[in-house]
């Protein structure tokens, strides 16, 4: 992992080489299970839906088409709004059109295209890779090797230590606690970087919208951009509540439905120069049906005439050999109407640039992924403050396209949590991320907030320690909650009562399994527990929708949604930045080799153990988990704080 670099060249060169291994990797692994996986087992592993009905529902903002695909037993899938995807009759890599999903429920997806599609009876949606992602990463790194950056470049090497300090401010939002505040006046007065650091539940995105309020007072030009679609329209709506006149930047597509209103096409289309807009195309219309009754000089029909000689000799009249006069004229007629089209077509685009530059001019702030920071819209503009909300979980070039848009960059992460997803064995070094990158080499640039407002003491006590340096704080509104309260009593057992951290021991009874050809795993037995579970807890009054399960492994995790159909089950990485009521881990390991696999990697632990608000059950083979000091200690804390109990017990609910 490198921390620092010798000049911008170096830094390209290194982050270039990654990101087209990683560019390979995706789509190579798109390309290859849709040539040597049948339909049925790309539709069985989520990543490809078959026998779908479709039919056309009309346009949104952007002249966008939307089409519903529909069947009455939709299978369980991986592909979620705002994902490319391959939608094809007959076979995705020969007739696939590329589409962008739009909305999902129980029996449809909603896919927004920029064509119209050809008819058909069934149709197939195919996940797929999103090239757009990586070009502009690439872009922006060629960018700063040039010198285009206007965010300092020897800070970004990691060759110049940035000014810290601190200003008193007047708060917009009088809820703030102490460290909220703390860091606020860091990032509002530091002048080229800070870093907010956010462990779960403190509050970090609420810290950086007033960071961003404080920046706006000062009349400064913002963007403000996050890696994922989700962390960028939280931050719009946090916005909206506060009145601030917000762009954002993105296909209309990956927006959520309530904030259709402040994208840049809506927004296009309320403008007063729009009417001039649908004048024009009007009039493009009105030519191009007029042009259907001329021939279009095709080359087979030019002859190698040019289109100025075949309106020289349309006017003179004169025969050319091989040529008929009225072929001649009806091709002239033509070309005379396809230039007066064009024409208008000028005009459209420098009205559309007209309106676009008005709206991103009286923005008080822009927003956009990381992505969407590199569009053509914002390809010119200058920024006095960048804000990348959840850097920890972008990787380092695709902060970078945003960043070198701005004079000033504040990030807001927790570097303890879960890194980008890479998919190359040799691109590793892109889940090292600027932010922890430079939380590393610029520890001064940062603070961390550290009261949290989710989890119950208890659930906070080992994360905080184990992670934290023991610096988590719990707000006296969370730190005592407890099950009863949203049950109206307690139970009796361990699993029913108030106990907030509950180890359930498994006690190697039940071994986890291995489909063929799959790197996952994946344990019936212990998803059996996890089914009982949810019993005892539905039996006092606990609702499904406050439960939540979680799984390190994807295979077991499609193996309890099959058994658990009205309960979320998601793996880690799907519950991040999530919380629910109650959360239920099933850890799946458990072997005679005491091998725990990936569930080495703490950051992941940290995120499972940091979801619950009342209640946290965890359940593996104490045996094989404790070859792992982490969760040794984890399960000595329970030992010695919760209650730690055996699957027999749970069985047998007994009270304990």
């Amino acid at each position: 992992m490198r921390l620092k670099f010798k000049d911008r060249y170096e830094y390209s060169r290194y982050w270039e080489n990654l990101v087209d291994l990683e560019r390979d990797a995706e789509r190579e692994f798109h390309l290859n299970e849709i040539m040597n996986l049948s339909g049925k087992e790309r539709e069985k592993k989520g990543r490809a839906i078959l026998n779908l009905k479709g039919s056309f529902l009309g346009t949104i903002v952007g002249d966008f088409l939307v089409y519903r695909f529909y069947r009455e037993d939709m299978p369980d899938y991986q592909i979620n709004v705002g994902d490319v995807v391959l939608v094809s009759r007959k076979h995705p890599l020969k007739d696939g059109i590329e589409g962008t999903v739009f909305e999902k429920a129980k029996n449809f997806i909603t896919v927004v295209f920029s064509q119209k599609l050809p008819q058909g009876k069934r149709w197939r949606i195919d996940l797929f890779v999103n090239d757009i992602t990586f070009k502009r990463m690439l872009g922006s790194l060629e960018f700063f090797e040039k010198g285009y950056s206007l965010f300092d470049e020897n800070i970004i090497i990691g060759n110049k230590k940035p000014e810290v300090c601190q200003e008193e401010l007047e708060f917009f939002n009088k809820d703030l606690n102490e460290f909220q505040k703390e860091a606020v006046k860091r990032a509002v007065c530091s002048p080229h970087l800070f870093l907010i650091h956010g462990p779960p539940g403190t509050g970090k995105t609420t810290t950086l919208l007033e960071v961003i309020l404080q920046h706006i007072k000062k009349g400064d030009k913002i963007l403000a951009t996050a890696d994922s679609n989700t962390a960028v329209d939280n931050i719009v709506e946090g916005l909206i509540k506060r009145d601030i006149n917000v762009v954002r930047i993105g296909h209309p597509a990956r927006l959520k439905k309530e904030l259709l209103d402040v994208s840049i096409d809506a927004q296009v289309e309320k403008h007063p120069k729009y009417q001039e807009i649908k004048s024009l195309e009007n009039k493009i219309q009105k030519l191009r049906s007029l042009q259907e009754s001329y021939l279009k000089p095709i080359p087979q029909r030019r002859r190698g005439l040019t289109y100025d000689q075949i309106l020289k000799y349309a006017r003179s009249g004169k025969k050319v050999r091989g040529h008929k006069i009225e072929t001649l004229k009806s091709m002239a007629e033509w070309i005379r109407l396809q230039k007066e089209i064009q024409k208008f077509i000028n005009q459209k685009r420098d009205i559309e640039d007209q309106i676009i530059d008005d709206i991103l001019e009286t923005a008080q702030v822009i927003c956009a992924t990381n992505s969407g920071a590199g569009s053509d819209f914002l390809f010119e503009d200058i920024f006095d403050v960048i804000f990348i909300d959840e850097a920890s979980q972008s990787t380092e070039p695709s902060c970078l396209i945003p960043v070198i848009k701005g004079k000033k960059v504040v990030l807001a992460g927790d570097h303890k949590q879960l890194p980008p997803t890479v998919l190359h064995p040799d691109a590793r070094g892109l889940s090292f991320t600027m932010f922890e990158r430079f939380i590393k080499i610029y520890p001064e640039n940062s603070y961390m907030l550290k009261i949290q407002y989710r989890m119950n003491d208890l659930i906070k006590e080992f994360p905080s320690k184990e992670f934290y340096n023991g610096e988590l704080v719990s707000a006296d509104t969370v730190k005592n909650r407890k099950l009863s309260d949203i049950t109206g009593k307690e139970g009796e057992t361990p699993i029913t009562d108030d106990t907030p951290v509950v180890f359930v021991d498994t006690g190697g009874k039940f071994l986890e399994q291995q489909k063929r050809g799959s790197k996952s795993r994946y344990n019936p037995q212990e998803a059996e527990t996890v089914k009982q579970i949810i019993e005892q807890l539905k039996s006092i009054g606990v609702k499904p929708e406050d439960i939540g399960v979680i799984t390190p492994y994807k295979d077991h995790e499609e193996y309890l949604k099959r058994l658990l159909p009205d309960i979320e089950v998601k793996t880690v990485d799907g519950f991040q930045g999530r919380e629910k009521e109650v959360i239920i881990i099933s850890l799946v390991r458990s072997n005679l080799d005491e091998e725990i696999g990936f569930l080495d990697d703490l950051r992941r632990l940290n995120v499972a153990l940091t979801r619950a608000k009342r209640k946290l059950i965890v359940i593996g083979d104490a045996k094989t988990l404790s070859s792992n000091e982490t969760y040794r200690r984890f399960i000595d804390f329970v030992k010695e704080k919760g209650k730690f109990v055996s699957v027999d017990q749970i069985e047998k609910k007994v009270v304990i």
